[in-house]
């Protein structure tokens, strides 16, 4: 039986403008992967990152390298070997996982040997932006019980204390983009724990992370750039408390699963996040953040639209995904 093999590129705007450290968006560039055999579609999503040296061109020329496989019949175990962790590989392994569901009729939590999905509740993120903003919008979120503030270093303590300011009782989580120096981290860190920080995400740039082997964590220290799929796991033992895995880093949910289970047999805590996108990102990520101390999957929340049907979200409660979105 044949296949067929479609790749596109997308741009969706971005609800006003997100910022983080590393720059600004007012839309991101996505790729969709669909594919048809039997009367059967599944589709993936990635969002090919600039951080890992990744292009919208780049990624549909990596994925129609696989084209010839992929129409004849590639399976999900052969793709691993065939192409690197990474945005592509995502978007083409959560296809395979979707077709499989729906060629089957059986959704891909049972295909993937895991337990029933229930609704779970994903952080909020605030844009970075001047300490006054990020308070406005600390108080028109004060319905979100986990806010994620992105950070910049320069002027930091000052963000933190306004979205305190403006959410007195939400629970807050950092995000620095590997931003931060050492004197930022020594600074800040017992002022972030008398403002009651849970957590802080990627403070130092991955190529400089070993100094955190030797500082003092009162907060958990939370892996994102450094964590990519399971050769990633053994250099950040003694250096991360948790790690952040991402399916656009991973390269799809058939590593993020295998990444998981090995990085919680290492004593990490999981935290799983996403890329700003759509809910056919998000969907199987979803099944990922079942059980993680942290869901961090408002990718959707953060678009001035999406796709249709997207993932049901009330608030901050997202429903498993229907099949008629994925798996």
């Amino acid at each position: 039986m044949s296949r067929s093999f479609a790749i596109r590129a997308e741009t969706w705007p971005v609800r006003g403008r997100f910022a983080i450290s590393r720059g600004a968006n007012t839309a991101v560039d996505l790729v969709l992967v669909e594919l048809g055999e039997g009367g059967h579609r599944g589709r993936g999503e990635c969002r090919p990152y600039g951080r890992y040296g990744e292009t919208v061109d780049g990624v549909m020329a990596a994925l129609e390298t696989l084209r010839s496989p992929v129409e004849q019949g590639l399976e999900r175990s052969e793709l691993q070997d065939l192409m690197p962790a990474g945005a592509a590989r995502n978007a083409l392994d959560c296809a395979l996982w979707d077709l499989a569901a729906k060629a089957s009729g059986t959704p891909v939590w049972t295909l993937a040997g895991l337990a029933e999905p229930t609704a779970l509740a994903t952080a909020y993120t605030l844009s970075l932006d001047t300490p006054e903003s990020m308070r406005t919008a600390a108080e028109q979120n004060t319905d979100k019980p986990l806010l994620k503030l992105k950070l910049g270093g320069a002027g930091d303590l000052e963000r933190v204390r306004a979205v305190r300011s403006g959410a007195p009782d939400a629970r807050i989580i950092v995000d620095a983009n590997e931003a931060w120096t050492l004197d930022d981290y020594k600074n800040l860190v017992p002022e972030l724990v008398q403002l009651g920080v849970m957590m802080i995400e990627q403070p130092f740039p991955e190529a400089q992370d070993d100094v955190l082997a030797a500082l003092l964590r009162p907060i958990p220290v939370c892996a994102d750039e450094s964590c990519h799929d399971r050769a990633s796991l053994p250099g950040l033992v003694g250096k991360y408390d948790m790690v952040n895995l991402k399916l656009d880093k991973t390269g799809g949910l058939t590593e993020a699963l295998a990444v998981r289970r090995e990085a919680e047999a290492a004593g990490f805590g999981i935290m799983v996040g996403s890329m700003v996108a759509t809910s056919l990102a998000m969907a199987p990520a979803v099944l990922l953040a079942q059980g993680a101390a942290v869901a961090d999957l408002d990718g959707p929340l953060l678009l001035a639209e999406d796709r249709s049907p997207g993932l049901v979200i009330d608030a901050v409660v997202i429903e498993p995904p229907s099949t008629e979105l994925w798996g």
